[in-house]
């Protein structure tokens, strides 16, 4: 919040006018008049409490709750309550007025909904750095579980995380970061879950502007000369669908959309290739009113419209996505598949009734209501996920840190379809194993379990499991859990189990853990003391804990030793004097913005790793995170790894900066990812290029070929993103490569 001062009529004007929208959109929501006269009470009050306070953006502070409630009730479809809510969500915290003031005016419910979302405010904001323990994890797990009072104080708080994202140029960078982490990490996360695509996609996008503002302009400059290009044939390729639809009697529309900067970004990235290899960019949406008077229920209804346009054009049979049949575990329903238009670009066309799209929209508000009306199949999914969630919360076993990432995993999970032997469809995580799927039916199937059969064929428990298998548990009563099903277990629930089960024999686990240390190193030229155990608590993560602990999850196989000496150097290495490394921090000053400047001073206080989980080079755009010994890791801001640590450590962050006028004399590691077209002498003129026409050190060299096309990667080092841009461009050239791309290690 801002310094207060007086209004101009040029602020009244703004004032008004937002709030008139919000009071349009509200009126849509709101039953009667009485609603409305509430929210219009909770205006007059919010606005008088507000006065005269500014944000750092220099408008009204009034402004943020307005755009708040507006979110609520246009994005997410909440009703007055949560309007209400909205409008007074940063009164108590931010003002004199308390929760009771609020119970006697607007009533114990929106009371209450205020005050779940001033503890939110609060614990997000505290960052109490005498504490070991990561305030941030406590944070989120106090958010989550309000998951389990009521669901509209984490939907309000999704819409106001939203609006401090589309204002976050006016932060601090180091807060910019701490937020934009968090929004990864947990809030994007959160919104899928709930079924809230618009405000998901707009989060990542502003994600994607702040952390690489290069790649996010570039994207969006293509994404429009694309549009404006291929914008006739996309019309040309909806006319014959239109008017074979209405031919058949349907009632609906037919929306354009194209993939989003960040959802383009992501598969750039993950997938290794260029803009112009990314064949899905465009989406048609068609959404249909179901016909009462016919006897095709509206799935019916969903596959008979896909009949008609798989009819007129070519389809990919493994791009459609039926999830009319088996609905998302977020309620999501829609019928997906990809066309070739008759002058050969790939569309993806959606298909959902206009139930189906108001749920996409608007997320588990949409769902209940449906719910509420007979409608949603899948009721039970969103229900069951807020039970598994609050089964974690609670669970006394589970750390801070440790449940963070048990959230986040399931948040970001997607699920498949398996089947028991008497055909009865179950759900259960990508990725799962014949094992797990004998803990989602009892523990006590899992602990007995020996092997599988998945579609009658003998499989070992490891077996993973794919949609449509059927599967069936073999067991026997002398078995029980083994510390290597930990090994290869993926969900939650079995992992949990395991865990449980070993527990009986902790105190056999931990002598065991603390004797398989002690000899591996012994092997390294080490004594076990409580220095070194100090030293790879720290190494390993084991926060929160004593030494024990690190003894039984070596014990148990949840900490492997093979990087035993690479830990332990690290960790010994951040205790040695600044000479012993090549490059350090400056510390510039200590003020709330202080600049970390990366330079070659052996004379500066802090000292700086570059982390090998993203290798960030002079000129990308990083973020580093500050260790209790001096030390600082730096990360490239988009690292999903940096991400991690900034939603868990927000008041370990720091900004550290480029010394353009040093980083020449310092060489950097980077991969980059090739492919194209097999001929003689490919591999020598790439090498030859590389190492005598750039004067570039390689470090190593992965190329292999099939069926005259090859792939591959090349590590080598060079002085900045001048450099490596130069390199990529000059690569590019070379006869037969289609794309040289940088990718992570």
């Amino acid at each position: 919040m801002g310094a207060s001062s007086e209004f101009t009529s040029h602020d009244y004007e703004v004032i008004a006018r937002e709030y008139a929208d919000l009071k349009e959109a509200a009126r849509k929501r709101c039953s009667d008049q009485s609603e409305l006269d509430i929210i219009q009470k909770a205006f007059d009050f919010a606005n008088e409490a507000h006065k005269g306070v500014r944000r750092r953006s220099g408008e009204p502070y009034i402004l943020h709750p307005i755009a708040v409630a507006k979110i609520v009730v246009s994005s997410i479809g909440l009703g007055y309550k949560s309007i209400v809510a909205a409008l007074l969500h940063d009164v108590v915290e931010d003002t004199s007025y308390t929760i009771d003031d609020l119970r006697s005016l607007f009533g114990d419910k929106v009371a209450t909904l205020v005050e779940g979302l001033t503890k939110i405010k609060t614990v997000l904001d505290n960052e109490d750095k005498a504490q070991q323990k990561s305030m941030q994890a406590e944070n989120f797990k106090r958010i989550l579980l309000t998951l389990n009072d009521d669901v509209r104080v984490v939907l309000i708080k999704l819409a106001d995380r939203l609006h401090n994202c589309r204002t976050i140029e006016f932060m601090p960078e180091h807060k910019r970061d701490k937020i934009l982490s968090e929004t990864m990490f947990v809030f994007i996360p959160l919104a899928h879950r709930l079924g809230l695509y618009g405000i998901k996609s707009e989060m990542e996008d502003i994600w994607l502007r702040y952390k690489e503002p290069e790649a996010f302009h570039e994207i969006t400059a293509k994404i429009n000369r694309n549009v404006i290009d291929k914008d006739k044939e996309i019309n040309d390729f909806i006319a014959p669908i239109d008017k074979a639809l209405v031919d058949a009697g349907f009632r609906f529309e037919i929306k354009k959309r194209v993939k989003t900067p960040y959802s383009i970004w992501k598969k750039m990235n993950t997938k290794r290739i260029d803009f112009d290899q990314i064949y899905d960019l465009y989406a048609v949406r068609i959404i249909f009113e179901p016909d009462e008077n016919t006897k095709e229920t509206e799935r019916d209804q969903c596959y008979h419209i896909f009949s008609i346009i798989t009819g007129m054009y070519r389809y990919k049979s493994d791009r459609v996505r039926d999830w009319v049949n088996y609905p998302k575990n977020n309620g999501y329903e829609a019928l997906h598949c990809t066309l070739m238009s008759k002058t050969g670009i790939w569309i993806e066309v959606q298909i959902r009734s206009r139930r189906m799209n108001e749920v996409a929209e608007k997320g588990i508000a949409a769902h209940w209501a449906y719910k509420k009306d007979g409608f949603a199949s899948n009721e039970s999914e969103m229900d069951k996920w807020i039970t598994k969630v609050k089964e974690i919360l609670v669970n006394p076993d589970v750390n801070a840190l440790d449940l963070l990432d048990l959230i986040h995993n399931d948040l970001i999970k997607t699920d498949i379809f398996v089947f028991t032997p008497k055909g009865e469809q179950k759900s259960i995580e990508k990725g799962a194993t014949a094992l797990d799927f004998a803990y989602s039916i009892h523990s006590h199937i899992g602990n007995k379990a020996i092997a599988a059969k998945v579609n009658l064929r003998l499989v070992p428990l490891s077996y993973v499991l794919k949609t449509g298998d059927q599967v069936e548990i073999i067991t026997a009563e002398n078995e029980k859990p083994k510390r290597e099903w930990l090994d290869f277990v993926k969900t939650r629930k079995a992992k949990s189990i395991i865990m449980d089960h070993l527990k009986g024999e902790r105190l056999e686990t931990i002598k065991v853990g603390k004797k398989m240390l002690t000899e591996q190193l012994s092997a390294i030229g080490y004594t076990l003391n409580d220095k070194i155990v100090n030293k790879l608590m720290n190494g390993y993560e084991v926060f929160e804990a004593k030494p024990e602990e690190l003894y039984f999850r070596i014990g148990i196989g949840r900490i492997r030793l093979g990087d035993l000496s690479e830990v332990l150097k690290k960790e010994v290495e951040k205790g040695k004097s600044s000479k012993s490394f090549f490059n350090w921090f400056k510390k510039e000053s200590k003020k709330e913005n202080e600049d970390y400047v990366i330079s070659d001073d052996v004379d500066s206080k802090y000292r700086y790793v570059i982390a090998p989980c993203c290798n960030p080079i002079p000129g990308d755009s990083v973020i580093g995170f500050l260790a209790s010994d001096g030390s600082v890791t730096v990360h490239k801001r988009t690292c999903q790894t940096a991400n991690n640590l900034a939603s868990k450590f927000g008041d370990k962050i720091v900004i550290p900066k480029w010394d353009k006028t040093q980083t020449k004399n310092q060489s950097y590691l980077v991969r980059l990812s090739l492919k194209g077209f097999d001929r003689i002498g490919m591999i020598n003129d790439i090498t030859r290029y590389i190492s005598f026409v750039m004067s570039v050190n390689i470090r190593k060299f992965c190329l292999g070929t099939e069926d005259g096309v090859f792939e591959g990667y090349i590590d080598l080092y060079v002085h900045d993103m001048g450099d490596l841009d130069k390199l990529i461009r000059r690569l590019q050239k070379i006869e037969g490569i289609q794309s040289v791309i940088r990718t992570d290690m």
